[in-house]
């Protein structure tokens, strides 16, 4: 029985040196996978850093051109605000020009007679001052003893 229990403890034993060998190169296995899990985590975080400072840049950036875009938008406001003003000018213009051009038809309209007989009133005028400037003309183209002769004529038609 003695050696049946001296075999047992030699056979746990060689079991026991069986496991801890297995067991050692699971470890060291395990070992070399978490060394390159921490050299990937290390490389992981490097590139993190990067983007991490690229993001802030760009953050700067957007924060500076969305600044530059709120002052040219305030600008754009003003430059709005004077083209209304300038339309409601010429609205209120051509609103005094339709008044006028409404009071001069009706004034027109009142005076028709008056304006027709200024018209015709005008038209003998020309026509009298055109008849005086030909006769004036004849007159300038007729010799001086001709004159003579019409005057003669004249003072004895008297």
């Amino acid at each position: 029985m003695k050696i049946i229990l001296y075999l047992s403890v030699a056979l746990i034993a060689v079991a026991f040196f069986v496991l801890v060998i297995y067991l050692s190169k699971t470890l060291k296995s395990l070992q070399k996978t978490l060394e390159s899990v921490s050299k990937t985590l290390m490389g992981l975080e490097t590139q993190l850093d990067g983007v991490t400072r690229e993001t802030t840049v760009l953050l700067h950036k957007t924060n500076t051109l969305a600044d530059d875009i709120q002052k040219k938008s305030e600008s754009l406001n003003t430059v709005v605000d004077a083209v209304k003003d300038v339309g409601k000018a010429v609205q209120r213009f051509n609103h005094s020009l339709q008044n006028i051009t409404s009071s001069v038809d009706r004034q027109i309209d009142l005076n028709k007679e008056k304006i027709s007989q200024v018209m015709q009133w005008s038209n003998v005028i020309l026509e009298l001052k055109d008849k005086w400037k030909t006769k004036k003309q004849k007159d300038a183209t007729i010799p001086e003893h001709e004159t003579m002769v019409r005057e003669s004529q004249r003072v004895r038609s008297r």
